[in-house]
């Protein structure tokens, strides 16, 4: 069976993530690479790391007009990532062009509130919603709309599996029990987290910044 976890290598370096990726290699399903890594290395760097034949999760979370979204993933079409993210507050129209845009095989995903934001922080951006009210409404778009699913965290992917059942779960801020949160506001643990419903595990610093990371991350994947 697949491990559901998803390891998030945030690194501009190239080598870097290519050494912490074939460390981990056994013990996760795939890897997630985002703006830190898109920014330094781009298209290239993206089929650098295919290379080591995993599951790559391109987290570029757009957001923008539906042409320039679309046209974006268009122009990602060659690297036919697993897994692809845009903003489900970019709004329907938005959502649909881009899973029109994306490969056959990518899954499009929307992100519904970040795992850094808690109840104030929406409120002073002018969302009067709590977060588990506002991850159920934009999970609600999100179907609508056609993509695949969802990213949120795992204190709202049991409500947000209610409303979608075959929808496709992906849940950052995941951090072993005791570990430390960092710059997360809402996490679970990684067997909490899977239980509630999430489909794959975003997991990166418990693993890639421990001494020894292919460790940890056996260590995790021990736990599920």
């Amino acid at each position: 069976m697949t491990s559901p976890i998803y390891v998030a290598i945030d690194t501009p370096d190239l080598e870097k993530a290519k050494t912490i990726a074939t460390r981990v290699r056994h013990h996760v399903g795939g890897i997630k690479l985002g703006l830190e890594f898109f920014s330094a290395n781009g298209r290239q760097g993206i089929r650098d790391m295919a290379e080591l034949n995993l599951p790559i999760f391109l987290d570029l979370k757009f957001h923008d007009i539906p042409n320039t979204v679309a046209k974006a993933i268009q122009a990602l079409r060659p690297l036919e990532p697993a897994i692809l993210t845009v903003h489900a507050a970019g709004g329907r129209a938005m959502l649909e062009d881009a899973k029109a845009a994306a490969p056959a095989d990518t899954r499009v995903v929307a992100v519904t509130v970040l795992t850094s934001l808690d109840g104030p922080d929406l409120g002073s951006i002018g969302v009067p919603d709590d977060p588990h009210s506002q991850v159920e409404r934009l999970t609600a778009l999100a179907r609508q709309a056609g993509v695949d699913g969802v990213v949120c965290s795992g204190n709202e992917v049991a409500a947000a599996r209610v409303l979608w059942p075959d929808g496709f779960f992906v849940v950052p801020g995941v951090r072993p029990s005791g570990g430390h949160t960092g710059d997360q506001k809402r996490v679970m643990t990684p067997r909490a987290a899977l239980d509630a419903g999430a489909s794959i595990l975003v997991i990166g610093r418990p693993i890639t910044q421990a001494k020894d990371p292919d460790k940890a991350a056996r260590a995790i994947e021990a736990t599920l």
